[in-house]
């Protein structure tokens, strides 16, 4: 996998940062903000399962990094009265490392899988009797001596959590009973987000420093919890020690993320697509040469962003600039067949 650019902008998280994260997680349903559905649902699932005794049926979390899965994870264990057992994919490389695991579970404990879409096809082949049939198979020996141990395993809960459902095998897509689907936050949720980050972090914050924060956080708690913290820097060394408008508006210029919440990288991507390519349509490895970045990033942290705000449209072809993106930049939209199209 291509190493992750290190940016204010990114939805994913340092190991730092997931210390800091963890102090600021809401605790129960009532501190989580938005996912309004999910977690309404969740409260019911959590309360049902509570009251037979039982484990909680598997869960799969999906969606783009940085919206909340870990957190719901974290909220389910306590609200179940268990413990949280936790890993990720790429951890797990080996059937005895899954094993490890799954044995010391105890009855009704939650196992989170993290980026679940990058475990080893061995392992995940291992995984599909211990969703089903709470057994884990071990084999002793080789060759024509080899035998088959059973051993039982106690009734858990797996919670799987996936940025990228597609690359999901469907026989283990197929064994979550409960699947739900994170959605980016609005500016009003992401505003009480990052003031109630914010009280806990001692931060005095004024309305319109959080709100602006807010507008350009890309829908993302973990974004807007990050350019907080840069922003509380700067409150402390270069303002009064409290998030105005004016300092948060000093933070994002001096991080080069300009009023749209793009970044240097963003406003490039689609400066390479409108200048060099004419607008498009042009396809991603051109697009990542020109930039010099890897596609697997572009289109993981990148893209999304950019086409949800209409910067951006994939098409059969491949990328091609919307109007906005002429708008942003300061260009003049095409002429001919491709304007008229735009």
């Amino acid at each position: 996998m291509p190493v992750r650019p290190a940016r204010e902008l990114s939805p994913e998280s340092s190991p730092a940062e997931e210390r800091l994260e963890q102090s600021l997680r809401p605790a129960t349903f009532e501190e989580y903000v938005g996912q309004e559905k999910l977690v309404s649902n969740f409260r019911v699932y959590a309360r049902a399962a509570r009251q037979r005794g039982e484990a909680l049926d598997h869960v799969l979390l999906s969606g783009p990094p940085g919206l909340g899965k870990t957190s719901l994870a974290h909220i389910l264990s306590r609200e179940l009265g268990v413990a949280l057992h936790v890993t990720s994919g790429p951890a797990l490389v080996k059937k005895g490392d899954l094993a490890g695991l799954l044995t010391a579970l105890q009855p009704r404990d939650i196992l989170f899988i993290d980026e679940i879409h990058r475990l080893s096809p061995s392992v995940e082949e291992a995984l599909y009797p211990a969703m089903e049939d709470f057994r884990f198979d071990v084999v002793l020996g080789a060759g024509l001596g080899a035998q088959t141990m059973e051993m039982k395993l106690e009734r858990f809960t797996l919670v799987g959590a996936t940025t990228r459902t597609g690359l999901l095998a469907s026989p283990l897509r197929d064994r979550f009973p409960i699947q739900e689907r994170l959605e980016y936050y609005a500016p009003p949720e992401l505003r009480e987000i990052a003031e109630r980050a914010a009280r806990k972090l001692d931060l005095p914050v004024d309305e319109g420093g959080a709100e602006e924060l807010a507008r350009r956080a890309r829908g993302t708690p973990r974004i807007a919890i990050r350019l907080l913290q840069r922003a509380r820097d700067f409150a402390q060394v270069e303002g009064e020690g409290k998030l105005t408008r004016e300092i948060v508006d000093l933070t994002l210029s001096r991080l080069a993320v300009d009023r749209g919440g793009l970044d240097a990288m963003d406003r490039r991507i689609l400066e390479a697509v409108v200048d060099t390519f004419g607008g498009g349509p042009v396809g991603i490895e051109a697009v990542a040469a020109s930039v010099g970045e890897e596609r697997d990033t572009i289109e993981d942290v990148y893209e999304p962003f950019l086409v949800r705000e209409g910067y951006l449209a994939r098409t059969p072809r491949g990328r091609i600039a919307l109007p906005p993106a002429y708008e942003h930049l300061g260009r003049k939209r095409p002429g001919g067949r491709q304007g008229d199209l735009l």
